[in-house]
């Protein structure tokens, strides 16, 4: 059968082969441009989900080195900190243990005094020292300074000490300011009255003033001691326990020292806060907790309870826990630690309790499997003093007060308590203080120590983390040129090949269209 070759058909023809070729060569055109194999999914789908992967891996990985970047700016300043601070401690031993002599005079102990104030100031201002303009060691608080300088208490007599710590006011508190020591002489028992008279010295006894009481007293159970423009705040239960000296030189009276401290302002790792969801029980927690823990009471009309707890927000629940004894309070034991419930008001079945500790830390991602923290909690490297929430043993009663921060249950690393005591000392020329202070810069320093090894070891981690990244990174990278990347000598021959083939159909279809009838007429 013979088909009809229209005109029209022809011509379409020979434009739907030109549009093929000429797609073809731009296609190719358009890779060759872009250097790259696959420039969109239909290029190899498959391909396609492997670029999109990689390229995420990629973006992740970068994200991992800024992040590192950031890391080691926080850790080589902490690192550079904590050195200073121990050699500045070093220097500040030195002066002590020359004024520990007794071949130093009263003069030379004042001269000593001045240089070590200066270098307790410097301290403080080590220990707020920033990183692109967040604080070192102020924990997640890294918008506040992590110390302000202010007056602490010290006294040479332990019952003071003992009852100062005593409910129902426990602590104390000192307001205005002073430029040198204030030695406080009560020269009057407490047991004989309840505002025993005292002197006190600003310029370390040359001279000698008659103090007084605030009235009418802030409280009932405090009374207020008034020395120009400082006051102290402490318990009628304090002053109770103080003991007259004879004359400024009986050292076995009650003296108390007011002195240069350091007041944390950072937050900490230690508060744990604990809310009752749907009753008035009262509730407290001890323990190292790693997260939020939910409490869910589910039999309370026996002993024991039965109750279940959540550390995923309520998601699962562990049941069948049972609490010890009931009594005044129950303990309920949960991860981390111990929840313990005051049944003062009755607790009921479903009751639900939140326990939240507190965060400081500031982690950072290094790599896709380890975070480092790069910041501080100040209180536990330099000490100082900072607000704490103590609870009466006997009456579960708690109240926040200004408490020395401790290492390993002493004062005695307490770097900037234990400066300002030297301060104070030395201020009012007392030798016995001084020598007292020696051993506890060294514990203090040692605990410094301590941290900047800690620090050292993060750095170390972050360096590994930094290799292990950039390999992963170069990996990627080729993984994705392997993939995506065009190989340039199989694309130009490609590229000629059709340009060649585009040139000929142009050329074979010119002279398909000039064939006609009208030629041979």
């Amino acid at each position: 059968m013979i088909t009809r070759v229209t005109q029209q058909s022809l011509y379409g023809s020979v434009i739907r082969q030109n549009n093929a070729s000429l797609a073809k060569l731009m296609d190719t055109n358009n890779h060759a441009s872009t250097q790259k194999r696959i420039n969109a999914p239909s290029d190899d789908p498959n391909g396609a989900v492997q670029v999109l992967g990689t390229r995420t891996d990629i973006s992740q990985l970068t994200q991992y080195k800024r992040n590192i970047d950031t890391a080691q700016g926080w850790l080589t300043q902490a690192d550079s900190t904590l050195s200073s601070v121990s050699t500045v401690v070093t220097t500040i031993k030195s002066y002590a243990e020359q004024a520990a002599t007794g071949t130093v005079t009263e003069e030379n102990r004042g001269e000593i005094a001045s240089a070590v104030r200066q270098y307790f100031e410097q301290l403080i201002s080590m220990a707020n020292v920033t990183y692109d303009g967040q604080s070192l060691f102020a924990g997640q608080k890294a918008d506040t300074e992590a110390y302000a300088m202010g007056l602490g208490l010290t006294s040479n007599d332990t019952d003071f000490d003992t009852a100062l710590e005593a409910f129902p006011a426990p602590g104390y508190t000192v307001d205005g300011d002073s430029d040198a020591t204030i030695l406080v002489q009560f020269t009057e028992d407490g047991s004989s009255s309840a505002q025993p008279a005292f002197t006190y010295t600003t310029d370390g006894g040359a001279t000698w003033q008659s103090g007084s009481y605030a009235s009418p007293a802030p409280s009932a159970d405090t009374q207020t001691l008034q020395m120009g423009g400082v006051s102290v705040t402490v318990s009628n239960t304090a002053l109770a326990t103080v003991t007259a000296s004879a004359d400024h030189d009986d050292s076995d009276g009650t003296w108390l020292w007011v002195r240069p401290t350091a007041y944390y302002q950072g937050n900490n790792n230690d508060d744990i806060t604990v809310t009752s969801a749907n009753n008035s029980v009262t509730a407290t927690a001890e323990g190292t907790f790693a997260g939020n823990v939910q409490v869910r009471l589910d039999d309370t009309s026996g002993s024991p309870y039965t109750y279940s707890y959540s550390t995923d927000g309520g998601a699962s629940w562990v049941t069948g826990n049972t609490s010890g004894a009931v009594g005044t309070t129950v303990p309920l034991a949960v991860p981390g630690g111990i929840l313990t419930l005051d049944t003062t008001t009755a607790p009921a079945d479903g009751d639900q309790f939140f326990i939240q500790p507190s965060t400081a830390d500031i982690s950072i991602a290094i790599s896709p499997t380890d975070a480092v923290v790069v910041n501080g909690v100040g209180k536990d490297i330099f000490g100082g003093v900072y607000q704490a929430q103590v609870t009466d043993a006997t009456t579960g009663d708690t109240a926040t007060v200004n408490q020395a921060a401790t290492f390993d249950g002493s004062v005695s690393g307490n770097l900037l308590e234990t400066v300002g005591k030297l301060v104070g000392y030395l201020e009012t020329n007392n030798q016995s203080g001084i020598q007292d202070c020696l051993d506890d810069l060294t514990t203090s320093q040692n605990t410094v120590l301590v941290a900047a090894a800690s620090v050292g070891a993060k750095e170390n981690r972050v360096s590994s983390a930094e290799t292990m990244v950039t390999t992963l990174g170069e990996n990627a990278t080729t993984t994705l040129s392997n993939v995506e990347d065009a190989d340039l000598t199989t694309l130009i021959t490609k590229l000629s090949e059709q340009e060649l083939a585009y040139q000929a159909v142009l050329k074979s279809s010119s002279m398909v269209m000039n064939l006609s009838l009208v030629s041979y007429i």
